[in-house]
């Protein structure tokens, strides 16, 4: 495997950042095509970048021959991790992840295991229900709505022990969210101390107007950028107040990110290497993409992989 060193901080910014979701629109591949892909991002040179697979709990029965060309061979292999939606019967999917890591974690090829789970709660009656059914041996991420003003969903996750979920974006222009919005709901978390991974429509790095879907004559929308989120969340995380952080949401020019090997500049705002690790370790952990090389692409042009 091809290893490219990237600046510190860079790489820590993005290492781990993009849990692959390539069943989910708009890429919406089969199991076996998504699995071929995540394989070979597994041996691509820019392999730090990729996180968790995504799937729905509905199709782990079908992984393990669905995948079996492309999972890890060798003992020495580290397992694919992870992480799978759970529905609303919440105990069936979960006796079905705990036949799967039973059945296919521990064996001597084609290694797999969830290490995470993801369900939605609009109520904090309904994440009680979802914290107290997931065992603590999993990373539980709960997607909530954006609005009303979520503060008490997310003190009832901080409460649990879990982590939050935010949707960032979508299949069609009205599934973004307003910055305001966006910036209320890390500005809540920070507070909370509820790290939290986004969902769909951060393909690209900074905000822009972009495709909504891959189809020749795709609506358009100006969609988040994912360094205007985890480094939004970084300076939630040093003292910005809500109102900084939907500017640096709203930034457009890549230029204003100015990455150094200690840190990243933002105009007259400067975040370390121990920030930007932080941030990933306790406050922004990733984010959920149906395409993987889009932000290596990306990132590539910018000259920062």
């Amino acid at each position: 495997m091809t290893v490219v060193a990237a600046m510190p901080s860079v790489d820590t910014l993005v290492s781990g950042l993009v849990d692959y979701a390539g069943l989910f629109p708009p890429a919406g591949l089969d199991l076996v095509t998504a699995a071929k892909n995540y394989g070979a991002y597994r041996t691509d040179e820019h392999w730090r970048v990729l996180g968790r697979f995504i799937l729905p709990a509905a199709q782990l029965d079908g992984f393990h021959g669905a995948a079996a060309k492309a999972l890890p061979r060798r003992r020495t292999d580290e397992p694919w991790r992870l992480s799978v939606l759970v529905g609303p019967d919440v105990s069936a999917d979960l006796a079905r992840i705990t036949l799967f890591n039973n059945a296919y974690a521990k064996g001597p090829s084609g290694r797999a295991i969830v290490d995470a789970v993801e369900g939605r709660a609009t109520t904090i009656a309904e994440i009680e229900a979802l914290a107290t059914a997931t065992p603590r041996t999993f990373e539980l991420f709960i997607e909530i709505p954006i609005e009303p003003d979520p503060a008490p969903l997310l003190a009832a996750i901080a409460r649990r022990g879990a982590r939050a979920k935010v949707r960032t974006g979508g299949v069609t222009a009205d599934s973004i969210p307003e910055s305001a919005l966006l910036a209320r709901f890390m500005a809540g978390a920070v507070r909370a101390r509820v790290a939290f991974k986004a969902t769909a429509g951060l393909h690209h790095p900074v905000r822009g107007m972009q495709a909504l879907t891959y189809e020749p004559d795709s609506p358009r929308a100006v969609m988040h950028g994912f360094f205007n989120v985890f480094l939004a969340a970084a300076f939630l995380g040093t003292g910005a107040t809500e109102a900084e952080t939907v500017a640096v949401l709203e930034e457009t020019d890549p230029v204003a990110f100015r990455f150094a090997p200690g840190g990243v500049r933002w105009h007259d705002r400067h975040l370390t290497t121990t920030d930007l690790r932080t941030t990933r370790e306790q406050i922004a952990r990733a984010f959920g993409s149906c395409s993987f090389r889009e932000p290596v692409d990306d990132l590539r042009a910018l000259h920062l992989l």
